[in-house]
């Protein structure tokens, strides 16, 4: 055992030396640090439970630098595939961290007795996504790592685990606030580590892309996915973005929704709640993290299958001769469906959509099973020409590399992006009639702009730390002690 708890102690933060220039502000310079109490101090009791069991985490600095010394190999064999002599860079390295953070719903056990409570938790991790290294100002910077599986939570690292309520906006913010003090700090100076038997100086700029939109929403402080500001990125209202569904722009940023808190606190205007609503745009709690603007290809992905699902349904039920159907026809039409996708897919209905159901319906093949209940050949037409453009869309933002992955597609986005839109205003216009989904808007208005920007939405999205969901699940069922002040350290 002696032997294996020593053998474990290298892979795990902590062992490594390090230091930072200058110094981090408000960290402490101690290396040596492994599993830390992710209330980072708060003794009081969080909601009756002691509050020294419900977070764990590493200091993110202390990861990082566990998360480099594991990849020494592949810098210095990225250093060599690029012809550059690693004594001499030994500086100039920039290390570009995506980061994700997701609610997990209900982890609650599943056998014993008493009552059932609602027990939560949420994940952060980060993946390093790729290192380059500039030997001179006027030179462009050389890639040496890139993380050839993104979305493998095999490269996902995690931070900091947490028994806490999505939703809970008080204790995540409490339990993340540390992690977001460490994080600003760590921009403001260089890494220096030993890699390769040589001191390397890094710096690290930090992403946050791999959120759903409810936490981004939560961390930017935007009123709930429901709200009439139906997105993330632009200022847009949902009836404007039903109107106009192509042409919008990124607007928001962290610090303009700083701004706007800030506006929103002190109505610097006398204006009434609405007008002082309309001038903030949805901006009604304090931004706490800085998370980058862009879209989620998974749950874009599940939120686009959730809107075909009822689209589906309604061609069914021919909607768009009906003015408001009753409740009892729509479950008619919907167990149609479900009775049609299971003989035809082998696929059983989910009482939630998720990304394996999502990736079953969202194909020709589904369309066409469909269409089979649709009476119009006319609506069938339209609902197969419908999923023909979502799928020449769909790799666009799905894969990580697309200029290389699907160029044409890539190229004709911004037609297709349009033909879709023109079949939702005209031929399905009884269910974008003034409105339209979060999803569906971004799918249709900012791809582009942000693939111009990033080279890619594939390779930001959250999918890595949604798998490791699963092993979190399957750790604290079969790996971990189940007393309360030792189960997230086991995990």
């Amino acid at each position: 055992l002696h032997c294996l708890r020593d053998a474990e102690k290298e892979p795990m933060p902590g062992f490594h030396q390090y230091e930072w220039q200058p110094a981090l502000k408000n960290v402490s310079s101690s290396w040596d640090v492994g599993i830390i109490d992710g209330l980072s101090g708060w003794t009081s009791y969080v909601d009756d439970v002691p509050a020294d069991t419900i977070a764990r985490r590493f200091r993110y600095d202390v990861a990082l630098v566990s998360a480099l010394k594991d990849m020494e190999e592949d810098i210095m064999d990225g250093l060599r595939e690029r012809g550059l002599d690693d004594s001499a860079c030994t500086s100039g390295f920039t290390v570009v961290v995506k980061e994700s953070c997701d609610g997990m719903g209900d982890v609650s056990e599943k056998h014993g007795s008493g009552p059932a409570v609602p027990e939560k938790a949420v994940r952060f991790s980060f993946t390093i996504m790729s290192i380059n290294i500039r030997l001179n100002e006027d030179e462009d910077a050389v890639t040496i790592f890139q993380e050839p599986k993104p979305n493998s939570e095999l490269s996902c690292r995690p931070l900091c685990l947490m028994f806490v309520d999505e939703s809970d906006h008080e204790t995540l913010t409490a339990i993340l606030g540390p992690v977001v003090a460490e994080r600003k700090a760590m921009l403001e100076s260089r890494l220096i580590l030993s890699i390769g038997g040589m001191q390397r100086s890094f710096r690290f700029f930090f992403r946050g892309t791999g959120y759903d939109e409810k936490m981004v929403r939560e961390m930017e402080g935007l009123e709930a996915s429901g709200s009439t500001y139906v997105c993330t990125l632009c200022d847009s209202t949902r009836a404007e973005a039903s109107e106009n569904m192509v042409l919008h722009s990124i607007t928001r940023s962290h610090s303009e929704n700083l701004e706007r808190y800030e506006i929103w606190r002190t109505n610097p205007f006398s204006e009434s709640a609405d007008e002082l609503r309309d001038r903030v745009k949805g901006v009604s709690a304090k931004p706490f993290m800085e998370t980058q603007p862009t879209l989620d290809a998974l749950h874009c992905d599940i939120g686009n299958a959730t809107e075909f699902y009822k689209i589906f349904q309604d061609e069914i039920g021919e909607v768009f001769l009906k003015s408001n159907p009753s409740r009892e026809e729509r479950r008619r039409w919907r167990s149609a469906l479900d009775k049609q996708l299971r003989k035809k897919l082998k696929v059983k209905p989910v009482m939630r959509m998720n990304g394996n159901y999502a990736r079953r319906l969202m194909t020709r093949e589904a369309a066409e099973a469909v269409c089979e209940l649709v009476p119009s050949e006319e609506r069938r037409e339209a609902l197969l020409k419908l999923m023909d453009l979502y799928l020449q869309m769909k790799p666009v933002w799905r894969s990580s590399y697309p200029a290389r992955d699907c160029p044409d597609q890539l190229c004709r986005y911004s037609y297709n992006s349009q033909q879709f839109a023109d079949l939702l205003s005209t031929t399905f216009k009884y269910r974008y009639d003034g409105k339209i989904t979060n999803y569906l808007h971004k799918t249709l208005a900012h791809v582009p702009e942000i693939i111009e920007r990033d080279g890619s939405i594939g390779a930001w999205a959250s999918e890595g730390n949604e798998s490791g969901n699963k092993l979190f699940r399957r750790f604290r069922k079969m790996n971990a002690r189940q007393s309360k002040s030792f189960e997230l350290e086991d995990v």
